[in-house]
């Protein structure tokens, strides 16, 4: 009889552990790339280690980012390179299967106490059994200009909402510097997320035409009228403002 009851209370040792395992909220990290070589190994060394999974949906890369992907064992998914490349960032998150998402760029890294921070919330969620309300967090980033992080003219703190219980998260995929939605209470982490956009002008101005040409689309899909008093606040008034937010508010 002590022999049967050991071996019970084993078997049932064993299936809690296996429930615990599949409760346990694990991290899948999810990005959307389109010939991010030059970046993406960084990006994925700083999550190696904390992430359960890596998903990754690329819009048919002609570098080598596919296979920099799988080097690391992430699970690629291949389509078009969209114009708002948040469409395929929605892709990565519908296939996650961690019970927290974390979205990232394949240009930011995650600094070594960001990772810290990350797992010790999550495992704490799955020990006090999620009595967290809150459903998603806020990072502030730090953006890299040519040789420096900026952090004056608006550029710093600038907060992303970037971290999600899976199903709780999601982008509108409507704008390029648009931020997820989150069902529920958000709060926000300590530290920083690493962000190299601008590495050089040629990069900085890359990216400057890809967005400009997105907005100009927005625009006109906005049936906004071409006339004396529109042309005086978008050629005049608006561009002023910013000057004067960016560089006097902002210590630009």
């Amino acid at each position: 009889m002590p022999k049967k009851l050991a071996v019970v209370r084993v078997i049932l040792f064993l299936r809690r552990l296996k429930m615990n395992k599949t409760k346990n909220p694990s991290l899948s990290v999810v990005l959307a790339t389109y010939n991010e070589e030059a970046n993406l190994a960084r990006c994925l060394e700083s999550v190696k280690d904390i992430a359960s999974e890596i998903i990754i949906v690329d819009g048919k890369s002609t570098d080598n980012t596919v296979e920099i992907a799988k080097k690391f064992g992430a699970k690629v998914i291949s389509t078009t390179n969209k114009p708002n490349f948040h469409i395929n960032k929605n892709l990565a998150i519908t296939a996650a299967t961690g019970g927290w998402i974390l979205q990232l760029d394949a240009d930011e890294v995650v600094s070594s106490d960001l990772a810290a921070e990350i797992t010790t919330l999550i495992s704490n969620s799955y020990q006090l059994q999620a009595i967290s309300s809150n459903n998603g967090y806020w990072v502030n980033r730090r953006n890299w200009f040519l040789n420096r992080f900026l952090l004056k003219g608006g550029q710093y703190h600038d907060p992303t909402l970037r971290l999600y219980r899976k199903g709780k998260g999601r982008l509108p995929a409507k704008d390029v510097h648009e931020q997820a939605i989150v069902d529920g209470p958000v709060g926000y982490l300590k530290n920083d997320l690493l962000h190299y956009r601008d590495k050089d002008f040629s990069k900085y101005q890359e990216g400057f035409n890809r967005y400009t040409s997105f907005i100009s689309i927005q625009l006109a899909n906005q049936d906004i009228p071409i006339n004396l008093l529109s042309a005086i606040n978008y050629l005049f008034f608006k561009p002023s403002l910013t000057f004067i937010s960016i560089y006097f508010r902002h210590r630009g």
